[in-house]
């Protein structure tokens, strides 16, 4: 990674009341780093899982085994969906 990806120049403002700030403050005073630090070092974990959460689809057995049986066995187009994928097909086929 060059030098400049890894340059903090961005800021994040936050507002908290005073207690906040102080709670925050003294946890971070307990590991010797900075409320900036800290925050990050908590803060970031906890955007990545959410993320992560959110782009990752968990099914159970039963499901996991019905999408496949679909994917390997996929049920006859009939109708409005068979007649629009041939009208997309049409359209877009190159």
């Amino acid at each position: 990674m060059s030098d400049k990806a890894r340059t903090k120049d961005k800021r994040i403002d936050l507002r908290l009341t005073q207690e906040q700030k102080e709670l925050l403050e003294r946890a971070a005073a307990l590991k010797g780093i900075s409320v900036s630090a800290y925050t990050l070092v908590h803060v970031l974990p906890a955007a990545k899982q959410d993320l992560d959460s959110h782009e990752r689809l968990i099914l159970s057995d039963r499901d996991r085994d019905l999408f496949m049986s679909v994917m390997e066995n996929p049920p006859t187009l009939k109708g409005k969906l068979k007649s629009a994928i041939a009208q997309y097909t049409e359209k877009y086929a190159e």
